[in-house]
């Protein structure tokens, strides 16, 4: 047996062995919720180890076959620290020989893998057909797949999924737009990935095309609202070829997800998965939709190398975010975005100096803990704003010629934050030394540098003149809130003070409406107000909320201030008890932390 260590939050030995292909072929079973089959895995054992170590958790693992013809031994490691194996796993090893160029793996996942969502009929738009589907992310691929489950392993891979006739499988790979008689859907993915965009779906799906190179897949109810509300889409990749080099995938489609998706989108190549929660029926919540299209360029063709390094990813994608919607549709919508995203950062930032100020760094260090502590704010809004702060200090012209070649030096490999600044420094900053860029404060220091860019939006800025006089008079009918967007609402919700219209919560609900609205961002906000205030009208709405809705942004704001009280504690307990199933396991782990009830 080898010495089995974790290295980036993996115990796979891929300085040793290249993981090249996998191959899978698995039958969905929604009766065992299980999926069942093999993997194979094409490698180059180039350092002549006799062990293939793979990243694995909770897989039954009945026979392995090397090179189709000889069985292996294998053996599943203890960790050291049990606390670690919680979200570890264990570490599969196999013993290979020095020429073995491929190893076959049979097995079958676990009812309970974390990735895997089963979700009953009941739980779907349609309420007729039970529906699957996968969230590798971030180290989640070792729950359904053998694997090496580091985002510094890239491999191609190919697919056969066995189901029943009534469903269509769809994978991060060339799709299949209709079902087929076998019921056996093949599929390809031919440019290397890292397992965390490893995707599956299963259910009653279908689709419709939006223009040449794009389209959308839902559950037949959702599918004519999903396609008006992506109208767009082959804009966007239109828009985001122009900014940063030709579109690398093919085809990019979107899959509409039942409710329990735990975040907003997915960014799995080709075919991203979307919460229904941005739906809304007025193209105002499609800025996510350019977030997981960012990602086609930065996290899927330019991967961060460790989740330490998971601001590369996510940063870069909301400054090309932003980017895109202003070429779509103008500066003064962007910058709403962005003033936004500014001000959930600043909450974020107080709340962390307060409790885990390492955390406010841009490079990580998450050894010892669960990769998914890294996914906050910090990575997105104050990466994006390193990025603003580049551009301002070059200039915008200098600043996407330097992404451009960035994104093509760095194509589909992997990339650490110290690489990042090398090439930063030989193709960028060498050709401006008088500026004094402080990029080891933003990458390395707790905080906000003071030299942020500071965002201001106009509309914004009418819309907080507005929140002043809603917290300031008892009469505020004749504020006129026509035409307001998504972001104006939000912006009013978040500037109104708690402390000072208590007694207005009636009024304001009366007129406008809030605790019955349908837009769940809205919905969010103003319900984090009704609990702050002890509004008892909006709790049966919330409750509903809550049943219903099953991504963590909006979950989490909302427990944890009920937990800020007994009888709100006592309430999103009860809650909890009766949603808990129809919540990912992403979600559900971070309720029962702020419900105490791990």
């Amino acid at each position: 047996m080898p010495n089995i260590t974790e290295h980036n939050h993996s115990y796979s030995n891929y300085d040793s062995v290249t993981f090249q292909h996998l191959h899978l072929a698995l039958v969905v079973d929604f009766e065992k919720k299980i999926l069942k089959g093999k993997a194979t895995i094409s490698i180059d054992n180039h350092s002549g180890t006799h062990f293939l170590i793979l990243d694995s958790k909770n897989l039954e693992v009945s026979k392995i076959i090397l090179d189709g013809k000889q069985e292996a031994a294998f053996s599943f490691s203890k960790t050291i620290d049990t606390a670690t194996q919680n979200y570890m796993g264990q570490a599969l090893v196999i013993e290979i020989e020095k020429n073995t160029k491929q190893v076959e793996i049979n097995y079958e996942t676990s009812p309970e893998a974390e990735a895997l969502m089963w979700l009953s009929a009941e739980q779907t738009a349609g309420k007729k057909y039970p529906f699957l589907f996968t969230q590798s992310e971030a180290i989640l691929a070792r729950t359904w797949v053998p694997c090496m489950d580091a985002p510094a392993v890239r491999f191609t891979y190919s697919a056969d999924i066995q189901c029943d006739k009534q469903f269509l499988p769809v994978m991060s790979a060339e799709n299949n737009f209709e079902r087929n008689k076998k019921s056996i859907y093949h599929f390809e993915m031919k440019q290397p990935i890292p397992s965390y965009l490893l995707a599956l779906a299963v259910g009653n799906i279908e689709f419709k095309s939006l223009g040449d190179n794009c389209g959308v897949f839902a559950e037949p109810e959702m599918l004519e609202k999903s396609a008006y509300e992506f109208a767009d889409l082959s804009k966007m990749v239109a828009g985001a070829s122009a900014l940063y080099g030709q579109y690398a995938w093919g085809r990019y489609d979107i899959l509409v997800l039942p409710p329990s998706f735990p975040f907003g989108g997915m960014e799995n190549p080709k075919l991203t998965f979307a919460t229904p929660t941005i739906i809304a029926g007025d193209r105002s919540l499609v800025s996510l939709v350019a977030h997981e299209l960012a990602h086609s360029w930065s996290g899927n063709l330019v991967t961060n190398h460790t989740w330490d390094d998971f601001w590369l990813n996510e940063g870069f994608t909301v400054y090309f975010e932003e980017r895109i919607m202003e070429k779509l549709y103008g500066k003064p919508y962007a910058d709403m975005l962005s003033e936004l995203g500014l001000g959930e950062l600043k909450i974020t930032m107080e709340d962390f100096m307060k409790t885990i100020p390492g955390d406010t760094k841009l490079k990580l260090n998450l050894k010892g803990r669960n990769p998914d502590d890294g996914m906050s704010d910090i990575a997105y809004v104050k990466g994006c704003m390193f990025l603003r702060m580049m551009e301002n200090e070059v200039g915008r012209a200098n600043w996407d010629n330097f992404l451009n070649q960035y994104f093509n030096h760095f194509k589909l490999k992997t990339v650490t934050t110290e690489q990042f600044i090398a090439f930063l420094k030989a193709n960028l900053l060498v050709k401006y030394p008088k500026l004094n860029i402080n990029y080891d404060e933003w990458i390395y220091e707790v905080g906000l540098p003071k030299n942020c860019p500071q965002i201001n939006s106009e509309k914004l800025k009418r819309v907080g003149a507005m929140a002043i006089e809603f917290n300031l008079l008892k009469d505020f009918k004749s504020i006129d809130t026509a035409n307001f967007t998504t972001h104006e609402w939000l912006w009013l919700l978040r500037n109104l003070n708690a402390d000072s219209i208590e007694i207005k919560m009636a009024d304001i609900d009366s007129k406008y409406h809030l605790s019955e609205s349908t837009n769940a961002e809205i919905q969010c906000d103003w319900y984090i107000l009704c609990i702050k205030n002890n509004y008892e009208k909006a709790f049966p709405f919330i409750e509903n909320y809550l049943m219903h809705i099953g991504r963590r942004k909006f979950l989490k704001p909302l427990y944890e201030n009920l937990s800020k009280s007994e009888s709100g504690l006592a309430f999103g307990k009860t809650i909890f008890a009766q949603a808990e199933n129809s919540y990912h396991a992403v979600s559900r782990n971070t309720i029962r932390e702020i419900l105490k009830l791990n």
